[in-house]
């Protein structure tokens, strides 16, 4: 049994605690919300956008947090730990995903949702496109797919707490799932995003310092880069080290999955909805870009030169808390790996708060007992133990984990964008998208995803979700073209009344 590191556990265990202070602060929000009778749904106006009151530098913080995780924090370094700096080129590409987001949905994105009162993405979709079957596919697939992507990040927390502090693994996956969990299921969405701006500044912080750290303990960056190049001349070059891996149309192909495709992400395109004015809009956009640049160039970098002062640990996921340890002392230590536990945390609750909101806001309350809508009460009791049934599937599935969690991850995401990016844009933008269009393209979408990723992995040479999603365009553009248009109140819904 490893030996458990105090001093790198104690500063842990304090920012968990501050946490759970988080969310015990939104509970009054909530409480307030479940006992209004102001509007049949103001509890989950409440829980799932915080009441739309998000400023810039929060709306930006609560965007990038929600992507960046462990897929960044820990698997992402440990994908450039054993591919290099290629690996580091690549990740960049998820630099603009704040600017992506806002700028894609833009303002119309959030003005159609207070105006039709939507606090999920499937209630936009609902609205869109009058279609119970388009809700459930929808509502299932975010069940399914975030089952897995909330795996790889209690995988990543898991392995973090392992790698730095000495603790079992499955000790440590069960401490962080029920911090986790009680965190959100008090404190919903504000809380959620208020957690999120103060793990914002601490993975920013935490990143600066352990990415200078790791450049003085190599000797400066040349130096390090030497003796990347002396352990394997791959590492130092745009392709990787495993030959034939990252060719040049396969990471540009990348870029469609982790840049601009991430607009399908409904964890992160639903702080479209939440924030307050215009301003706020652009300092999001701003701040984001900024934040995202300094997060993943510097904790991909800290991978890659961590190849030269970390051998023999057992998986590439545990360079960056295995060489803080190295680095810093334990309870600075402690303090520094705060930083990715929270990138991990600020993903996870946010999935989790989607992924509930899908079983009970537009699963349960509108095709199984349509008269809850009126019951908040009754409402919250349903989350509580849909986040716990949620939690002990996420548990189950972590237990075995893979042996690099960014592949976890990346298949998750991947799945969600296959299901979600066109219905969201086109519905936001195309008028002539119809429900059986919608249809085809999220069928076909996650029917070739799934297939390809068994049979066919590189289309043409190409990541794997390019061609599904190419293909589910196209049967979503046919299938609108050969159906009836939209009936006139959905055009006047969300066009008739700003864009004449």
């Amino acid at each position: 049994m490893q030996n458990v590191n105090l001093g790198v556990l104690v500063p842990i265990i304090i920012y968990f605690i501050a946490i759970f202070g988080v969310g015990f602060y939104s509970m009054k929000f909530v409480n307030k919300a479940r006992k209004s009778n102001n509007k049949e749904n103001e509890f989950m106006d409440e829980y799932m956008t915080g009441g739309r009151g998000l400023g810039g530098f929060v709306l930006a913080m609560t965007l990038v947090t929600t992507y960046l995780s462990a897929g960044s924090f820990i698997g992402g370094p440990g994908t450039a730990y054993t591919e290099g700096l290629g690996w580091v080129f690549l990740a960049m590409a998820q630099m603009p995903t704040g600017y992506f987001t806002l700028a894609v949905l833009g303002k119309k994105f959030a003005i159609i949702s207070r105006k039709i009162n939507a606090v999920t993405i499937t209630d936009f979709l609902r609205e869109r496109y009058k279609s119970d079957i388009v809700v459930v596919i929808t509502s299932i697939s975010i069940v399914v797919f975030f089952i897995s992507a909330m795996a790889a990040q209690w995988v990543g927390a898991a392995r973090l707490l392992q790698g730095s502090v000495g603790l079992d693994y499955n000790i440590a996956l069960t401490a962080f799932g029920v911090t986790v969990i009680v965190h959100t299921v008090i404190g919903g969405f504000r809380a959620v995003t208020i957690s999120d701006t103060i793990q914002g500044i601490i993975m920013t912080i935490a990143t600066i310092t352990i990415f200078v750290g790791t450049v003085i303990a190599g000797g400066g960056v040349s130096n390090i880069v030497q003796n990347m190049a002396s352990i394997d001349p791959g590492m130092i070059t745009p392709f990787g080290v495993t030959e034939g891996n990252m060719t040049i149309l396969w990471v540009t192909s990348f870029w469609i999955l982790v840049g601009f495709a991430v607009v399908g992400i409904p964890s992160v395109s639903q702080r479209a909805m939440s924030y307050k004015d215009t301003k706020s809009l652009h300092q999001g956009i701003k701040y984001g870009t900024i934040v995202s640049m300094i997060l993943l160039l510097g904790m991909h970098m800290v991978g890659a030169f961590g190849s030269t002062l970390v051998m023999g640990i057992e998986s590439g996921d545990l360079v960056v808390p295995t060489l803080t340890t190295q680095l810093f002392p334990s309870v600075i230590a402690g303090i520094l790996l705060a930083g990715p536990l929270a990138s991990i945390m600020s993903t996870v609750d946010s999935q989790l708060l989607v992924a509930s909101g899908a079983i009970v806001n537009d699963i349960v309350v509108n095709y199984i007992k349509p008269s809850l809508k009126s019951d908040s009460k009754k409402i919250g009791k349903i989350s509580i133990i849909s986040t716990a049934v949620l939690g002990i599937a996420i548990y189950l599935v972590a237990i075995n984990p893979p042996d690099l969690i960014v592949w976890l991850n990346l298949y998750a995401n991947a799945g969600i964008i296959a299901t979600f990016l066109w219905p969201i844009i086109l519905g936001l933008y195309w008028k002539r998208a119809n429900y059986q269009g919608a249809i085809a393209s999220i069928i076909s979408g996650i029917g070739t995803y799934v297939l390809f990723s068994k049979i066919w992995v590189r289309p043409f040479g190409t990541h794997t979700i390019v061609l599904p999603l190419l293909i589910s365009l196209v049967m979503f553009i046919i299938v609108s073209k050969l159906t009836k248009a939209p009936d006139d109140d959905v055009i006047e819904t969300f066009w008739g009344v700003y864009y004449k």
